[in-house]
C-alpha cells in the first residue's frame, strides 16, 4: 500500500494533467452517492461546538474507468473528513481529511493519501475545468475574493486555463491579501514561465468591474459579488459558501448570468448560491443549463465561440468523483 503525505500529493499532480483527468471522468461517469453526513455532538462536552464526519465514496466500473479502453481496472475511493470547530483552542486545524483507494474487484488497499492537499487540488482544477467551457478564451485580468488556503491554487490554475496578465486580490483583513499578493509576485511567474501582475485591492466592487473572471473562496454568509456590479462577458466561479446557508453571490448574480453547476444533486442540495434563489423564485431549476457532466459530453453547450456578453456563473460545491480522479493521477494509475 502506498502513502502519500500532502507534499508528496502535491507534487504527484500537475493541473493540466488533472484537469483532463476530471474532463475524462465526469465524461465516463461514475457511481457517485451524495456525500454523507454525521453530527458528533459536542465532543469536548456541553458547551463544545459540534463536530461533523464526512464521508465522500465514489467508485468506477470496468467500462466507465477513463483507462479501461487501454486495460484500466474499475477502482473504490472514499474521502474521510472531520470538521472540529473548537480545534483552533488547542492550536490545531479544524479540518482533517484521508483518502483511502481502493481495488474496486478486489477491495484490497491500494493507497492512502492526504485528503486535505488532494480536496485543494482537486477543487481549484474542477474550476479549471469549468473555466474552459465558460470563460472567453482571451481572459485577462483575475479577481481572487478570499485569501485562505484555497485562493493560490485557485489563481494558479486560472493562469493557466486562459492567458490571465493581472491577478487582483481582495480579502476582509487587507494584510492577508498583501501578504498572498506579495508570495504570489515571487512565485507565480516561475510557475506560469510568463510576468503576471499580482496585487492586493480594497475597492471590491470596482475590482470586480474590471475583471474578466472573478473566483470566490470564502466562508461568507453574505452576498460578496452583487449582480448589479457585474458587466457582460465575465464567468463568475463561485467555489466557497459550500452549506445551503451560505452563499458568495447575491439574487440578481444568479438572474443575470447562465447557471452551471459542478454536480446538480450537490448544488440543489447543498449550495447556498443556488439554493436560496431557488428557494425565493428568482430561478428555477430549469435555470441551470448544465454540470459538468453534460458539459464534458457535449448536451449542452458552454460559452459559444465569439461570445464577449454573457455572463456565466459556476458553482462549485465539491463530487467524490473529483477525488478519485486525483487520487488515482496521484498513484500513477
Amino acid at each position: 500500500m502506498k502513502i502519500l503525505s500532502a507534499a508528496e500529493v502535491d507534487a504527484a499532480l500537475d493541473d493540466l494533467a488533472l484537469i483532463d483527468r476530471l474532463e475524462a471522468l465526469f465524461r465516463a461517469g461514475c457511481e457517485m452517492p451524495l456525500r454523507h453526513h454525521h453530527p458528533i455532538k459536542a465532543p469536548l462536552g456541553a458547551g463544545s461546538a459540534d463536530a461533523m464526519l464526512l464521508l465522500m465514496p465514489a467508485w468506477t466500473r470496468a467500462s466507465s474507468a477513463p483507462g479501461a479502453a487501454l486495460g484500466g481496472a474499475p477502482r473504490v475511493g472514499v474521502k474521510i473528513v472531520t470538521v472540529f470547530p473548537d480545534n483552533d483552542q488547542r492550536g490545531l486545524p479544524s479540518i482533517y481529511g484521508q483518502y483511502l483507494l481502493l481495488d474496486g474487484t478486489t477491495g484490497q488497499t491500494l493507497a492512502m493519501l492526504d485528503g486535505t492537499m488532494l480536496t485543494k487540488r482537486r477543487t481549484a482544477c474542477a474550476s479549471g475545468l469549468a473555466s474552459r467551457y465558460l470563460s472567453r478564451p482571451d481572459s485577462s485580468k483575475l479577481l481572487m475574493i478570499g485569501t485562505g488556503a484555497l485562493a493560490p491554487q485557485l489563481i494558479r490554475v486560472h493562469a493557466k486555463v486562459r492567458p490571465i496578465r493581472e491577478v487582483a486580490i481582495w480579502g476582509r483583513t487587507t494584510a492577508h491579501a498583501e501578504a498572498l499578493a506579495k508570495e504570489l509576485t515571487a512565485s507565480l511567474p516561475k510557475v506560469l514561465g510568463r510576468p503576471i501582475i499580482v496585487r492586493a485591492v480594497a475597492d471590491r466592487r470596482a475590482a470586480i468591474a474590471e475583471a474578466d473572471i472573478v473566483s470566490c473562496a470564502t466562508l461568507s454568509k453574505a452576498p460578496l459579488v452583487e449582480g448589479a456590479w457585474l458587466r457582460e462577458g465575465q464567468h463568475l466561479d463561485l467555489v466557497g459558501a459550500y452549506t445551503p446557508a451560505m452563499r458568495e453571490s447575491d439574487d440578481k448574480a444568479a438572474w443575470r448570468a447562465r447557471l452551471y453547476v459542478d454536480t446538480r444533486a450537490g448544488a440543489l442540495k447543498e449550495a447556498g448560491d443556488i439554493v436560496q434563489p431557488l428557494a425565493n423564485g428568482t430561478i428555477d431549476e430549469d435555470d441551470i443549463i448544465a454540470d459538468l457532466f453534460e458539459l464534458t459530453r457535449g448536451q449542452q453547450t458552454g460559452r459559444l465561440p465569439g461570445d464577449a456578453t454573457t455572463i456565466t456563473l459556476f458553482k462549485s460545491v465539491g463530487a467524490a468523483l473529483e477525488d478519485l480522479a486525483a487520487a488515482e493521477l496521484a498513484v500513477g494509475l
